[in-house]
């Protein structure tokens, strides 16, 4: 090993590394993989204003975040301590992801703090980012080049210096004859449209203005060089937008099309445990809506669980039929990490000699129950089938069906969280069945401390149209995380509720209530497409 590399290696050892990424425009999908992986690995997340809530929610609980909060004309963290604490957090060893809308190096003063990194000596990658000068006009319905009317498009910031001066060559662009993009130019347009004219560009050229691009937000406001600010006024257009000129806005009167999905422009907040991914998030999206995935809730298995071991150990003996009863993917999943942490053997628990046989079946009686698809979906994973799955997904239609299908006298093991559905238990003990209610993990409500604040302003600014709830501990988790802040009003929301456990909870807040015709994601998706969609 060199001297040049054993003093890098040294200095690895004792210095973090920075990365600059664009975050893209606000769109989720937008967003690049590695820097979706870098969201998920790093130490501390510096981040500006403008990455919007479905991004920002993919941020792990555990991770520290700095809010430098940079908008056009409003910098709370100047440039100078962003790039210090760049350096300081870098320095400290810690993976630093620096976040930033669109693309770090176009008008986003990503070389300012590179140098600033290369003067302290600290290691730095570049993650680029999808820009908001491609992809706004997209989402718009305006390609930004088309061979029948531009062959070339161009960049300008519209961001005026201190004393209200744009430095723009205003004739070249014209002379330039293609499509012109000013990012940060919403409180110029008068003086970038009147530079426009009088360098020579027709007054009937077509231009537009995009507000909050590929946004469930989004709106565009179209006209002529002419008259755009005066319709921009007149629509009340805020920032971020952007301003677009050239034939190739016409295009967007045929050309849109976000906007013309089933769920465009519809905001949803989807909670949902941590650990989980979200199907339903996913086919919300494919429907054209956006979607913060909110972990409202995360699931702590109860170890030790010495009433779990007393459980297996009694599993099978001195009764006629056993059966263990799940009502969670999430308990299925705890009860084979406890089966792992005792180091016990399926096999032994399903077939071991202490089982009585079932004289008629010819086999022994060990039976497995599952309160909806879901959770038989997951026992299926790990082999094995479930026997019973009522026809309506809830505790109450699970208990009526086990007390009418299990052998007289038999052992009822439920395994699942620690504030289960007190109408589970009744009819299985009016039945005179043996009632074994377990607890496996407990349910704790979570959210990123820096999202709460975001959250009940976007709730009270009417930007959510509703939130999805798939249990009472889902309603529970997401009303928690505002104790001790300033809670939104919950009366605004309307909760979307998978079945009417999960409503009467929610309607415990005054929320306006939903409820699926049934306990699953399609009947979730068929009732939001019924109620949002186009």
């Amino acid at each position: 090993m060199t001297e040049r590399e054993e003093n890098t290696v040294k200095k690895d050892q004792v210095c973090g590394k920075v990365w600059l990424a664009g975050a893209g425009p606000g769109d989720l999908g937008l967003l690049t993989l590695k820097t979706a992986a870098l969201i998920g690995e790093s130490d501390v997340i510096v981040y500006d204003a403008l990455i919007s809530a479905e991004i920002l929610s993919r941020i792990p609980e555990h991770t520290e975040t700095v809010n430098v909060g940079k908008h056009s004309g409003n910098h709370p963290v100047p440039q100078h301590e962003i790039n210090r604490i760049l350096v300081e957090e870098a320095k400290k060893g810690k993976k630093v992801l620096r976040l930033k809308g669109g693309d770090p190096f176009i008008f986003g003063r990503g070389g300012e703090e590179i140098e600033a990194l290369i003067r302290e000596n600290i290691p730095f990658e570049v993650v680029p980012g999808v820009t908001s000068a491609a992809a706004v006009p997209a989402y718009a319905g305006i390609p930004v080049t088309h061979r029948d009317f531009t062959s070339s498009f161009h960049v300008i910031t519209g961001h005026a210096k201190k004393d209200g001066s744009l430095h723009i060559d205003f004739d070249s662009l014209v002379r330039l004859d293609g499509t012109l993009i000013f990012l940060m130019g919403v409180s110029s347009m008068p003086e970038i449209l009147s530079g426009l004219l009088r360098a020579g560009m027709d007054p009937a050229m077509p231009a537009a203005v995009l507000e909050k691009g590929t946004l469930a937000s989004q709106r565009r406001v179209r006209g002529t060089v002419s008259d755009l600010a005066e319709k921009a006024k007149e629509a009340g257009i805020g920032t971020p937008a952007i301003i677009v000129v050239g034939r190739v806005c016409a295009l967007e009167e045929t050309m849109h099309w976000a906007e013309d999905r089933i769920l465009g422009g519809r905001q949803f907040i989807v909670t949902r445990p941590r650990k989980k991914s979200s199907a339903l998030a996913a086919r919300l999206r494919r429907l054209g809506a956006q979607v913060i995935e909110l972990p409202a809730i995360r699931t702590e298995r109860i170890t030790p669980n010495p009433k779990m071991e007393e459980a297996l150990d009694r599993f099978g003996k001195n009764v006629p039929q056993e059966w263990l009863v799940f009502t969670s993917p999430a308990g299925v999943e705890a009860f084979f990490e406890d089966l792992q942490e005792q180091r016990r053997d399926l096999r032994a628990l399903f077939a071991g000699e202490h089982l009585q046989p079932d004289r008629e079946a010819g086999h022994f009686v060990a039976k497995i129950g599952a309160i909806g698809s879901a959770t038989a979906k997951e026992l299926k994973k790990r082999g094995l089938i479930a026997d019973l799955v009522p026809g309506t997904y809830s505790a109450a239609e699970l208990g009526k069906a086990l007390a009418e299908r299990a052998a007289e006298n038999s052992r009822i093991t439920i395994l699942r969280a620690e504030q289960g559905s007190q109408e589970l238990i009744p009819p299985l003990l009016r039945a005179g069945l043996e009632v074994q209610d377990i607890a496996l993990y407990r349910t704790v409500s979570e959210i990123h401390p820096f999202m709460r604040e975001k959250i009940a302003h976007m709730i009270k600014d009417g930007e959510i149209d509703a939130v999805t709830f798939t249990s009472g501990s889902t309603v529970r988790g997401f009303v928690q995380t505002f104790a001790g802040t300033e809670e939104p009003d919950f009366r605004q929301i309307d909760a979307l509720c998978i079945g009417e456990q999960t409503a009467g909870e929610a309607e415990k807040y005054g929320m306006k209530i939903h409820t699926a015709e049934e306990a699953s994601m399609d009947a979730m998706v068929k009732m939001i497409t019924e109620i949002y969609g186009r």
